[in-house]
């Protein structure tokens, strides 16, 4: 940066609450005070995905979106006297490669995980959050992104995703209790789900797989509730078993058309019969909403639950203010906060997929 004049350089990091903008420590860098994502320029920046410049007496400050890949992990911050054409296509590539070392480097020091800390995180929390992949995935055909609520004492749920050949495979779980005994939980069901997806089994062999795994290491008196799904990214065909999770609602155009009912089985863990299989072909552009109960199921002492019209009324409220499914989801997310007067009990987890269709064949074409 300061080879091309730049100053007052700062690495913003998204907080694990998706409300804030940190900054990194680190030598050379400028470590000021976090930025909210909302009303900020770097926030910005960051919801659009796209630089922003800022003219100022003394120069130019550049805000640059931290992308690597479609995973994006903050915002670079600068300042320089003048900004020409040239200089916007190297700041985009410095950007990436900042974003490439932030992501490839995360598992070699823990200063990226305290940075993106607002307050001290749980035992339980910080096992689920080992166990999380990329919480927002972007390709031609398919987006998928999701939030943990409360973020630093989550326990029991967990989410997890692959994209293997044409198949999205997901899986959303909530571990029965709080604290460490539910965190343990959680973690043998998503290594069970993984060990299984793995192998390549379909979804009524990998449910009875992660059921065996819970019954034999804890016995029938403990349990997870989950939704396992594949999503043919090509034909945008819908495939899911339910055991246990309130019904997934299907958004066309900003409007929930209707909760995926379909038959259950008993959580994982109770040995359930083998699952019917529930599908659904979903149309170009469709979004499907997967959740736990927490969301719905919170309410004040002797109040009532907020409940999925609410819910559904605040889909339907935050939709055409967002764009991506990253967006969707956090303002979702937050919206939902607010109406629960930021009470938060149980767990709460939101996971949207949205099938965009087509193929990826013109990515392997070369022009010469």
């Amino acid at each position: 940066m300061r080879r091309i004049g730049g100053w007052d350089v700062s690495i913003l990091l998204l907080d694990y609450d998706q409300v804030m903008l940190v900054p990194l420590p680190g030598r050379g860098l400028t470590v000021g005070a976090p930025m909210p994502i909302e009303g900020t320029l770097a926030g910005e920046a960051f919801v659009r995905e796209t630089p922003v410049e800022h003219r100022q007496a003394d120069g130019i400050q550049m805000f640059l979106p931290l992308l690597d890949g479609s995973d994006e992990v903050g915002v670079m911050a600068l300042t320089l006297d003048s900004v020409d054409d040239d200089d916007r296509r190297l700041l985009r590539r410095l950007a990436g490669l900042v974003a490439d070392m932030l992501v490839t480097k995360n598992s070699y020091t823990d200063q990226f995980f305290q940075a993106r800390r607002r307050k001290p995180m749980s035992v339980a929390a910080e096992i689920q959050w080992s166990l999380m992949p990329p919480l927002a995935m972007t390709t031609p055909q398919v987006a998928v992104a999701g939030i943990m609520e409360p973020a630093y004492d989550v326990a029991g749920d967990s989410m997890d995703y692959a994209i293997n050949d044409n198949i999205l495979h997901m899986a959303v779980i909530d571990a029965m209790g709080h604290g460490l005994n539910a965190a343990v939980l959680a973690t043998v069901a998503i290594g069970a789900y993984r060990h299984a997806r793995r192998a390549n089994v379909g979804l009524a062999e990998l449910y009875a797989f992660m059921d065996s795994a819970i019954d034999e290491q804890f016995g029938p008196d403990q349990f997870v509730t989950a939704q396992m799904m594949r999503l043919d990214i090509g034909s945008g065909h819908l495939q899911w078993v339910n055991a246990g999770h309130p019904a997934p609602m299907l958004i066309r155009g900003n409007r929930v058309i209707q909760a995926l009912e379909g038959p259950g089985t008993l959580p994982v863990g109770f040995g359930g019969a083998t699952p019917l299989i529930n599908t659904q072909q979903l149309r170009r552009g469709d979004r499907v909403l997967f959740y736990t109960d927490g969301l719905i199921e919170e309410h004040k002492a002797g109040g009532e639950q907020f409940g999925e019209e609410r819910l559904i009324s605040s889909i339907e409220h935050v939709g055409p203010l967002t764009g991506s499914v990253q967006e969707m989801v956090r303002a979702l997310s937050h919206t939902l906060m607010r109406e629960r007067e930021g009470t938060t009990t149980d767990d709460a987890s939101i996971f949207l997929v949205e099938w965009c269709g087509g193929t990826a064949d013109h990515l392997t074409n070369l022009d010469f």
